[in-house]
């Protein structure tokens, strides 16, 4: 709930604390900026309107929703969990969120975790916001100031989505880790021609590495690669959760997968990297 994560967030107009007013119906800061709590239960942070970032539809989160819960991509969750959980950190967030289903994973390893999940995505908070009792939801756009206090937090997360490498190193605690999954250039590899999906760039590990660059020091990564038998529903969430899907129309996305064999062996292939935010100085 926001009420366990007021203490780590911060106005986006003036960078104050906030604190819950009206029974926790508003936010506040102590120069009198307000934002309204949705009755869902998140908080729209932005400073105005979201600038890069086209956030996911409600079609989308719920399809995303619907893959994940049937399991096809636990590894992938487990080994984020895993990979935060190792430095045992306090507070968490995750850059992104979607549906919440890592950062609730993360949560689950440890009681005394907090965790703020921020995405653009209207939709995507309010899903967030169900994800687990120890979590906030907040709308923030991550190409802007996040709306998070400097150095509040210990280990940030961010799957399959953008990153400000600046904002990030900001918000985290000395010492602070970042956990980045991208995919590799086999992931979905068996949908990708036939369905007309868009591929993986193959200079993306190198412009992950430049972003980073001067700010974190990679201390480990590992490669999760594996091979999943979905049918045409399960296809067909898989392709309406990702960025193909505003490339195509419905009717010929069903199209193509109906002429699919009945199950497809389809890979799922990701690296999970660790990294160590860098002191100050270090980062210059």
């Amino acid at each position: 709930m926001l009420s366990d994560v007021m203490d780590l967030l911060a106005c986006p107009h003036c960078t104050s604390d906030l604190e819950a007013i009206e029974d926790g119906r508003v936010l506040r800061c102590d120069r009198a900026h307000t934002f309204d709590v949705a009755r869902q239960g998140y908080v729209s942070l932005l400073a105005g309107n979201a600038g890069k970032i086209v956030g996911d539809s409600a079609e989308m989160i719920e399809a995303r929703s619907k893959f994940l819960d049937s399991g096809h991509f636990d590894r992938i969750i487990a080994a984020v969990a895993a990979a935060m959980s190792v430095h045992d950190p306090a507070t968490v967030l995750e850059v992104g969120a979607g549906t919440g289903h890592y950062l609730a994973a993360v949560l689950e390893t440890s009681e005394r975790m907090r965790g703020v999940g921020l995405d653009v995505s209207k939709p995507a908070a309010r899903t967030v916001a169900r994800a687990h009792p120890r979590l906030g939801s907040v709308v923030a756009d991550v190409w802007q100031p996040l709306p998070v206090r400097t150095g509040a937090i210990d280990a940030v997360s961010c799957v399959f989505s953008p990153r400000n490498a600046a904002e990030l190193r900001r918000i985290l605690a000395p010492d602070g880790i970042l956990v980045v999954v991208t995919p590799t250039a086999h992931h979905q590899q068996e949908l990708i021609e036939t369905l007309g999906l868009l591929s993986v760039d193959e200079d993306k590990a190198r412009r992950l590495e430049e972003s980073l660059a001067g700010r974190y020091e990679q201390t480990d990564t590992t490669r999760i690669e594996f091979t999943m038998a979905l049918d045409h529903a399960s296809i067909g969430s898989l392709v309406g959760m990702g960025p193909s899907v505003r490339h195509s129309t419905d009717a010929s996305r069903r199209t193509a997968i109906a002429a699919l064999p009945d199950t497809v062996e389809v890979t799922a292939s990701v690296t999970v990297g660790t990294y160590r935010a860098l002191a100050a100085s270090a980062a210059l």
